[in-house]
């Protein structure tokens, strides 16, 4: 990812007129980053997107910083957050450095009175529990439990739950979220090595094009501040596009482990990289078959990075009394690794049902007060016998 795609009505060639039935122009939009350089779509609007009648700047949700330097492994319970009713108030930021921030949210549902977009980060939505339709300018995503929602910075969207029951991991990148470099040939397309392909990724679908007009809100969030746009036609009122730069998803159950004959390091379970980070899946998989393997990880010291894993599902042989939606953060510059009796365990197993996601930040990340609600008292003893 990304690859080419296209949806709707289009004219032959781009920056050239595009006529409606009545003889008027569509509003042709470059919707894109790194200047001119980055990736980008051309999108076609019945109405200039422009067309703005308020702005008013809302509250500051910066995340305010409880920890701002750590040296001790911590754990979070994360299913203790409370459900919220609406999708932006249910949104705790956990973990923040200058690369990304890393919350969770339990939304009952995301308010149809409003739209919203980050404008400063490239968003990933891990859906744990719930499903529902993500709904853009670009067409609609149906997702489930274990997808990853990919949603490029700048993109307005609405969410349709289909229960009030709904756990999200959340990821914002001020860098742009890719498939790793080595899993791509020089074309983008991934390579038979890879743990995924292009098949496994949904992309837009169902454009519905909105001619309204009136009052339409998109709430946007930049440097932490909420602001609160009123626009006059309705954000979604693409009648086609085409490009490489829109959301999609990706389902955890469709990556492919990789497995060797001894024990293999975390790359393998790579699955999504920017500037300043890495996020691996974690999924069941045969283990080790060296008749003297040790499935169990070693003790590793991760000294140029921190580790952020957030249980999803399964029994993860390396911990002691995980629950699902516990995260766990091992900073970087101490050594860290099983439990007691998880080596001891994990000899003669043939297979694990783990499900997790991990994130590793190369900078170390400040911890939130909101992240302190949620806190396992005297996680780091947990390794005394």
């Amino acid at each position: 990812m990304p690859r080419y795609h296209t949806l709707g009505k289009i004219p032959h060639k781009r920056h050239t007129t595009f006529k409606k039935p009545d003889g008027g122009l569509y509003q042709e939009e470059l919707f894109g980053t790194a200047g001119f350089a980055g990736m980008s779509s051309l999108i076609y609007h019945l109405h200039p997107p422009t067309v703005v009648s308020e702005i008013k700047r809302g509250k500051d949700v910066s995340p305010k910083i409880a920890i701002d330097k750590n040296m001790k492994a911590l754990s979070f319970k994360g299913f203790s957050l409370k459900p919220e009713q609406d999708f932006l108030e249910s949104r705790k930021t956990l973990f923040v450095n200058n690369d990304l921030h890393i919350g969770l949210a339990a939304p009952k549902e995301f308010s149809k009175d409003y739209f919203y977009r980050n404008s400063d980060a490239d968003e990933m939505l891990f859906i744990h529990i719930g499903s529902g339709k993500l709904r853009t300018m670009y067409g609609n995503i149906d997702f489930k439990y274990g997808d990853y929602l990919i949603i490029p910075r700048g993109t307005t969207y609405q969410i349709d739950f289909d229960t009030q029951e709904n756990r999200i991991l959340y990821l914002e990148s001020f860098s742009p979220i890719v498939t790793p470099k080595r899993y791509r040939n020089n074309f983008g397309q991934l390579l038979e090595h890879s743990p995924f392909c292009e098949r496994d990724f949904r992309l837009p679908t169902d454009l519905t094009t909105h001619d309204e007009q009136g009052e339409f809100r998109i709430i946007s969030k930049k440097q932490g501040v909420i602001w609160e746009y009123t626009h006059s036609n309705h954000p979604f009122d693409v009648v086609g596009w085409d490009g490489f730069h829109y959301p999609y998803a990706f389902s955890i159950h469709d990556f492919e482990p990789i497995t060797g004959r001894i024990h293999m390091p975390p790359p393998i379970h790579q699955t999504w990289e920017a500037a300043g980070f890495v996020v691996c899946s974690f999924v069941p998989r045969m283990y080790d078959y060296h008749p003297e393997s040790i499935p169990s990880p070693y003790h590793h010291s991760n000294i140029d990075s921190e580790e952020l894993l957030y249980y999803v599902d399964g029994d993860f042989m390396s911990r002691n009394n995980i629950e699902k939606g516990q995260i766990t953060l091992h900073p970087g510059g101490i050594p860290h690794g099983p439990h007691p009796g998880a080596i001891e365990r994990s000899v003669g197993k043939k297979e694990t049902g783990e499900l997790a996601v991990m994130i590793d930040p190369f900078n170390p990340v400040m911890i939130t007060e909101e992240a302190l609600n949620l806190e396992v008292d005297d996680y780091y003893k947990s390794w005394i016998k």
